[in-house]
């Protein structure tokens, strides 16, 4: 390895080779961004690449109940990651069943309103988590804290992602659900790879050493972007200044939700929330932003433009 100048590595160089060797990496560089190894993931690239035409098809052309399944499904996992930064060994699978099953009963509450009235669903969901602990092997100790994090991975969890259902149910829905798609997605990857080409200066550096201003900077553009491109493809209905007011409100609801999600894992000793992902980590680490984004969108649509 050769030296800089002098016979010194240059700063940046310095901090690279003590987070390589030291296997660690929450060390940031001078451009404020932790060594992977790699510049870019293109396992990100090629994931989206997937991914992408797969879910427009399915919102686009598909029946509302194929976007009910996927949500479902998609909540399920990205809880069942979560119940996992608390829950470490079997003994309480059968709260978790139970935290899944609630769940999973509350987001069909959503997508069938006659199915059940709103408040004896959340009655029913928070008696069968609250007297699981009843049975449970884990000891009176963990009582308190196992049943607050049963009810509040299905309200984190499902009740947010339930707003995508909501949405979906709104007159144009499916439109609705691709800009909201589009505009998220647009943040996260304008950060992501603004923070990679130019960050310098740390956002966050106690709760996620990653996230940079310039990152988040990068995301507001290019989510202005995508808003802009989702009027002019698919959603006329949207003004400028409301594709602006969308473009900032949902970058901003998204990091917030990113770095929500970031303060559980360092809390939980967690990188990852799973590998389900290639270059994206687990189901969680994928919903994090979206799991606020969907509900500020919503309330966005209905309360601010009345639809």
């Amino acid at each position: 390895m050769r030296a800089g100048s002098g016979g010194r590595l240059s700063p940046e160089r310095a901090v690279t080779l003590q987070a390589v060797e030291s296997g660690r990496d929450d060390i940031p560089t001078t451009r404020g961004l932790a060594v992977t190894g790699k510049r870019v993931d293109s396992q990100r690239v090629y994931a989206a690449l997937v991914f992408l035409p797969l879910f427009y098809f399915l919102v686009r052309y598909l029946p509302p109940i194929a976007l009910f399944a996927l949500v479902v499904a998609a909540a399920l996992l990205a809880l069942a990651e979560f119940y996992r930064f608390h829950f470490r060994d079997a003994s309480a699978s059968i709260a978790m069943g139970l935290g899944l099953g609630s769940a999973g009963l509350l987001l069909a509450s959503l997508q069938w309103p006659g199915l059940a009235p709103e408040r004896a669903v959340f009655f029913v969901i928070l008696v069968a988590l609250l007297t699981s602990r009843l049975f449970s092997s884990r000891g009176l100790k963990q009582s308190l804290v196992d049943s607050a994090v049963l009810v509040f991975g299905v309200l984190y969890v499902g009740l947010t992602l339930g707003h995508l259902l909501l949405t979906r149910a709104l007159d144009g829905g499916e439109y609705l659900i691709l800009f909201l798609f589009l505009v998220t997605w647009a943040g996260d990857s304008g950060a992501y790879y603004a923070g990679v080409s130019l960050g310098s200066r740390q956002l966050a550096p106690v709760i996620s050493p990653n996230k940079t201003v310039e990152g988040l900077i990068g995301g507001f553009a290019l989510a202005l972007v995508a808003a802009w491109a989702g009027r002019m493809w698919f959603l006329p209905s949207f003004s400028v200044p409301e594709c602006v007011a969308t473009g900032v409100l949902l970058t901003a609801a998204g990091l917030l939700g990113d770095l929500t999600e970031s303060a559980m894992k360092r809390s939980a000793s967690v990188k990852d929330s799973g590998m389900l992902i290639p270059g994206h980590g687990g189901m969680l680490d994928r919903l994090d932003s979206l799991m606020f984004t969907a509900p500020v969108f919503y309330y966005y649509v209905t309360l601010v433009k009345g639809m």
